[in-house]
């Protein structure tokens, strides 16, 4: 007798990226169409927080079609306000974001001289679509939003019973574009700094054994660059891909241990030897995008990036989605600490124009607008 299809839980580990995060949205939005898998505990950091707790919202408020028009509303609203980096400028600030000599200038100076009274549209963008005590209360997924402590570098996890439009804030803040967000007296920088995203704790406190890693920054760029915006470019890419390399190389020492039949202490780091990770990677749609696009959040690169995530989540649930509950997809190891002995395994995309790529056909069809269409 058919019994119907196997029913699947699956975690989500988002990381940050400013307006690169539309990948995510694109890969979430795909996710949410495939009935069949549920989300559970939601690990991410700075766009990831903010796509995480859209998504935890529209949940919460009415379930999957809710989620899916939650995040649209979200990133609609992000490009209407012109906001760079999915964060707080100024509109004074966002033009100057747009020239590159001004932006050059303006980097001379803190946050705190160029936006002295602290605008911060971001704030009220997430006030007026997303409800936190909703959210707290009544959200069917766990989350783990990642901030930094100024003072110490050590990580903070904003769970959902705690979740607030300051913890989100915190999440994205980077220092230097805007103010540290203080939460009961503790000041806080972008979470990609110490966890982008944490992968340890999710591993070791989901009750659920797979996570779908989504990806925004390249593992690997190759070329070294020679002029300051590329090495400023550069540099922040490490710094945040640093964390997550630290986090899989927790997970393979414990691997390995136990594998060499080492008692793991006390069973604490035993869920991280059984825990089975995925992987979906924007590189090869990023990789080629100029740096400041990630603070250009402009309707063309949204659109293509959501077309770009849809795609990808798509082409992964065709080849994957049996494997959720069964087996690890990603191998960790060669992924991400042994990169470099690797030539890329896909080409960079390459297009003349922010174009979503063709989804596949061979799954339910959608309507993804291209960037000559999209605001129309």
């Amino acid at each position: 007798m058919w019994l119907g299809k196997r029913r699947s839980r699956i975690n989500l580990a988002l990381q940050g990226g400013g307006a690169h995060g539309a990948f995510t949205w694109g890969v979430i939005d795909r996710l949410l169409e495939q009935d069949d898998v549920d989300l559970s505990w939601i690990s991410a950091t700075s766009a990831g927080a903010v796509n995480a707790v859209a998504l935890a919202s529209g949940l919460a408020e009415g379930g999957r079609e809710a989620a899916r028009a939650k995040l649209r509303t979200i990133w609609e609203a992000v490009v209407k306000a012109g906001m760079p980096e999915l964060l707080r400028l100024n509109p004074f600030l966002f033009g100057m974001s747009r020239s590159a000599s001004m932006a050059q200038v303006a980097s001379l100076w803190s946050p705190y001289e160029l936006n002295p009274l602290h605008f911060d549209p971001l704030r009220d963008l997430l006030v007026k679509h997303i409800d936190f005590a909703k959210l707290r209360t009544a959200a069917p997924v766990e989350l783990l939003i990642a901030a930094t402590a100024v003072a110490s570098g050590s990580t903070r996890l904003f769970r959902r019973h705690e979740m607030t439009v300051e913890a989100v804030l915190a999440s994205a803040c980077l220092p230097t574009l805007h103010h540290a967000v203080k939460i009961d007296g503790v000041a806080y920088w972008d979470g990609g700094f110490s966890a982008n995203p944490d992968l340890v704790n999710l591993a070791l406190e989901s009750p659920v054994r797979d996570t779908l890693i989504v990806q925004l920054n390249p593992s690997v760029k190759h070329g070294t660059p020679t002029n300051s915006r590329d090495i400023t470019e550069h540099v922040n890419r490490l710094t945040f891909n640093a964390p997550l390399l630290r986090d899989v190389q927790l997970i393979e020492t414990v691997r390995e241990t136990a594998h060499g039949g080492w008692r793991l202490r006390g069973g604490r780091f035993k869920p991280l030897a059984l825990h089975r990770f995925h992987l979906i990677e924007a590189g090869r749609y990023t990789a080629t995008l100029p740096p400041d696009s990630k603070v250009k959040a402009d309707s063309g690169l949204i659109t293509y990036l959501h077309g770009a995530g849809r795609t990808e989540a798509h082409k992964w649930l065709a080849k994957h989605r049996a494997d959720i509950g069964r087996r690890e997809t990603v191998d960790l190891r060669s992924t991400y600490l042994e990169p470099q002995n690797k030539a890329p395994a896909l080409e960079p995309e390459v297009r003349s124009e922010y174009e979503p790529p063709d989804e596949p056909t061979d799954g339910p069809p959608t309507e993804t607008p291209t960037a000559r269409t999209a605001g129309r």
